[in-house]
């Protein structure tokens, strides 16, 4: 199977005539399609020929007749100069090798995918979890947090750690070296790379964002495939890793359109923030532009709607068997201010559950299923709070991810049937390069770094019964540093009065600077190497880790692109079939 895989790795894209004058294919070259997935078959030709002089075919073959759908043609899409052959949700069935062409009488381009075939369904389960910007130095801060270290040994492992499959996962788009959310979690919800900002879609040259070549979703696949579905996250709802489980969109902010996607999808348990978006505009707090009630609507459809812990726990312990969890306007705090220092909005929403909390309640209503679930689960505060240089609220979240991790584990016990995997959807230039300690000698940061035989362990209190420490101030604290920010001021110290904001707005228009209210004696005030215009932290290319579990994880190992994450939860549930 590895060798089967790497073999169609080497398939190249052949142009006639210059590359940068031809046409466009959608899918791109090497695409790896599952059989009988729906996709939109695209080609673009520059300078708008007519239809009469264009071919476009797959292995030969008129490409609609292999697809299974007609075929539109328009001249001049968009009233711009190119055109455009189109045939949505068209899909091939029979796995193989298959060569798209596309000629207008003087120019001709040609891509090469492999439609790959799986054999019989292995896993009846799969649990995706997503650490949304989780590093290596965040799993390495949570597990000095929650286990301890002492004389370079840790006291236990992390749920995510104990996991008997690995592999790095490359996470690139088509358009850039460094991913967003977006792309990158489209790649593990639907097999295929696309560009920033995007979900579910191929970036082509459509002008509305909701026109561009779709790609089915692994939540829209499951679905059709009779799996219940689950998407659970601590963010809004309709942000860009949630979303990608049912969104086809360019434009990933789009939220509106998001809560319509999950409407037309009807994953069974729906549960997050970014109640904001469901309610009509005439709501007081809506950022809805229409009268649209989607609470309302997922009610009429035998949803039960929930708005706190108290309230989750009463539906699950009811029966119900659609969640519909809005548990904040905005994004659900995260661990370290909902536990510890009750700052964000949790005055404000006093009674919001946290990641495990949700997942035990996603399978509690999934496991029900007769023919199995798709459940995604996404701690996506780590990545938020990494933008805003907060790695004490990034390293609690990611302890809150460990516990998730680790019910989901004792539900799939001995059952043999349930495929888990833990990975992030991109990388943050983030490292620990020691500790700050407040006895060293000395009034600057600088001098309170202790670097290589200096970096003296941290004195963190022990860590609850769930892998909290109860406080995080104390005198000899991680030294958590960051490789991409903006002008900022570094105090070495936690942000106890609220998630830290490292810039201000600058004197010019687009332009930040550090935030003054960081750059207290003692600080260092740290020149940026972003932009001006960057207000925050940036994405890395680096590789991540993926760690898995259960039928078919043995497919993970060395490195992997995102997209293969879709191939092996479809191998293992049998979709190719």
């Amino acid at each position: 199977m590895m060798r089967h895989w790497l073999a169609a790795g080497l398939m190249v894209v052949g142009l006639t005539a210059a590359s940068v004058q031809a046409q466009t294919i959608y899918p791109l070259d090497r695409a790896e399609i599952l059989a009988g997935s729906r996709f939109d078959f695209k080609v673009e030709f520059p300078g708008a020929p007519s239809r009469g002089v264009v071919t476009v075919t797959i292995n030969g073959r008129e490409a609609a007749a292999v697809l299974g759908r007609s075929a539109t043609y328009v001249e001049r899409e968009d009233g711009q100069d190119y055109a455009a052959y189109t045939v949505r949700g068209g899909a091939i069935t029979a796995p193989g090798r298959y060569v798209a062409e596309a000629r207008d009488g003087t120019r001709s381009a040609r891509v090469v995918w492999e439609v790959f075939g799986t054999p019989a369904r292995r896993a009846k389960n799969v649990i995706l979890f997503i650490g949304d910007g989780m590093s290596v130095a965040h799993r390495t801060a949570a597990r000095i947090l929650s286990k301890g270290l002492v004389e370079g040994r840790y006291g236990g492992e992390l749920a995510i750690d104990d996991m008997p499959h690995m592999a790095l996962i490359s996470t690139s788009g088509t358009d850039s070296v460094v991913t967003d959310s977006a792309n990158s979690m489209g790649a593990y919800t639907t097999g295929h790379k696309s560009c920033n900002n995007a979900l579910g879609v191929y970036c082509a040259r459509n002008k509305h964002f909701l026109d561009h070549p779709k790609v089915e979703t692994l939540g829209e696949l499951a679905k059709r495939k009779g799996l219940a579905v689950g998407v659970v996250t601590n963010t809004e709802i309709e942000d860009a890793t949630p979303g990608g489980m049912v969104a086809h969109t360019r434009l990933r902010w789009e939220f509106n359109d998001i809560v319509a996607m999950f409407y037309a999808v009807k994953p069974e348990v729906i549960l997050g923030g970014g109640s904001v978006n469901f309610w009509p505009k005439s709501t007081a707090g809506s950022k809805r532009t229409d009268e649209i009630n989607y609470v309302q609507k997922f009610e009429a459809d035998g949803y039960r709607h929930i708005t706190t812990l108290t309230e989750l726990k009463a539906a699950v312990a009811g029966g119900a068997s659609r969640l519909l969890g809005l548990f904040n306007t905005g994004n659900i705090d995260g661990a370290l201010d909902r536990r510890v220092l009750k700052k964000g909005s949790v005055d404000k929403f006093p009674d919001q559950p946290d990641l495990v909390d949700q997942t035990r309640a996603a399978l509690a209503v999934l496991s029900k299923a007769p023919n199995g679930f798709v459940l995604m689960v996404e701690s996506g505060r780590i990545d938020k709070y990494t933008h805003s240089l907060d790695w004490e609220r990034a390293a609690y979240d990611t302890i809150m991810l460990d516990n998730a991790v680790k019910l989901a584990k004792e539900f799939a016990g001995t059952r043999g049937d349930t495929l888990i995997i833990v990975v992030p959807d991109h990388a943050h230039p983030v490292s620990i390069v020691g500790t700050y300690d407040d006895e060293r000698p000395g009034d600057t940061l600088r001098s309170k770094l202790g670097t290589y035989a200096a970096s003296k362990f941290p004195n963190y209190p022990p860590a609850d019964a769930e892998g909290y420490p109860p406080s995080i101030d104390v005198s000899r604290r991680i030294a958590f540093v960051y490789g991409a920010t903006p002008d900022y001021c570094e105090t070495g110290r936690p942000h106890l009065d609220g998630e830290n904001r490292p810039t201000a707005k600058g004197a010019d228009a687009n332009t930040f600077v550090a935030n003054e209210k960081n750059c207290v004696p003692g600080a260092a005030r740290r020149p940026g190497n972003l932009p001006i215009s960057s207000a925050a932290g940036v994405h890395a290319a680096d590789d991540v880790i993926l760690t898995a579990m259960g039928p078919g994880a043995e497919l993970f190992r060395g490195r992997l692109d995102n997209t293969r994450v879709f191939r092996v939860i479809t191998t293992a549930l049998g979709f190719g079939r």
